[in-house]
């Protein structure tokens, strides 16, 4: 194993194929496997029985939890959470003996989004900055930045702080709100929800 990362972070029975690029402070715990193609940035931590693809590209500090598979075509920009057992998919309509290889949709995850533990990605949208996706939602179209999601098929239920905290805004139109724990404000504007001031969160 002839990869540019510290092998006392990598558990002894993972395996990191040769190629692969792991950033400094990354951890690789039990079981998991990284493929050769996959590059993952700093401090970030991939629990027991992840399997990361050839064609993966992941941010700094970005936590998967146990038995997530990030298949080729997904990207995990900064301080993304996956929950455990949580399912990234590739393909729009798998057939066993159909190879659909070419049809690849991709996924982007951005920055400090958390996707709760079972839920389903379906490949070929992009949750936005920030965005909360419940325990057990299916998405099937793009979240917009700080929009929290829950269901099945997953539909936005209200918006949320980078925090983590609910905010009191409505769906749609106008509003103005404050995080609870931070203080930062957020200003929703025709429906799209942005930081108007900015703390440092602990």
């Amino acid at each position: 194993m002839n990869a540019p990362f510290d092998s006392k972070a990598v558990h002894p029975s993972a395996i990191v194929d040769d190629g692969a690029v792991l950033g400094p402070g990354t951890r690789v715990w039990h079981f998991a496997h990284v493929c050769g193609g996959a590059r993952i940035g700093a401090g970030c931590s991939l629990g027991q029985n992840v399997f990361v693809g050839n064609d993966v590209v992941i941010g700094d500090r970005v936590k998967i939890q146990n038995n997530v598979s990030v298949y080729d075509a997904v990207t995990l920009e900064d301080e993304v959470f996956c929950g455990p057992s949580m399912v990234f998919t590739n393909v729009y309509n798998p057939r066993a003996g159909i190879v659909r290889k070419d049809q690849y949709r991709r996924t982007l995850v951005r920055r400090g989004a958390s996707i709760g533990a079972n839920a389903t990605i379906v490949c070929g949208v992009t949750i936005g900055s920030y965005a909360f996706i419940g325990a057990g939602a299916v998405v099937k179209r793009d979240v917009p930045d700080f929009a929290l999601m829950a269901g099945v098929p997953a539909r936005q239920v209200g918006w949320i702080s980078r925090f983590g905290e609910r905010l009191p805004l409505p769906l749609a139109g106008n509003g103005e709100a404050v995080c609870p724990h931070t203080g930062e404000s957020y200003l929703l504007v025709d429906g799209v929800c942005s930081i108007v001031s900015t703390h440092s969160c602990p």
